[in-house]
């Protein structure tokens, strides 16, 4: 599988390189074939993901330091939006609605 787009910014954000970050994706990647065993699927992805930000964030912290902030909220972001897109619009409609209603302005023509 292809490492996901996002890895270089990751790899910055965490302070390490590049190389590191390609080396964690595939155990990662690996990890979550032997887990899920299908490697096409949307769940796996879903696992290597989820490994491959569990590895950085180990990573990046090291022995005595800091821990740095969590960069699983990319990851969360972007699958919640997916996930809810259509719950997303239809709020967003309602709100619009309400707010053309309570100003009194006529229908739009759709």
């Amino acid at each position: 599988m292809r490492p996901p787009k996002l890895l270089p910014w990751i790899a910055r954000r965490a302070g390490i390189s590049d190389e590191l970050a390609l080396k964690l994706w595939r155990r990662a990647a690996g990890e979550a074939e032997e887990r899920i065993g299908n490697a096409v699927s949307s769940e796996y992805f879903a696992a290597a993901v989820d490994g491959f930000l569990r590895l950085v964030e180990d990573e990046a912290c090291g022995e005595g330091a800091d821990k740095p902030a969590s960069l699983g909220w990319v990851w969360r972001y972007q699958k919640r939006m997916a996930t809810h897109s259509l719950t997303t619009s239809y709020s967003l409609f309602r709100v619009w609605d309400n707010l053309r209603r309570r100003l009194g302005s006529p229908k739009c023509p759709v």
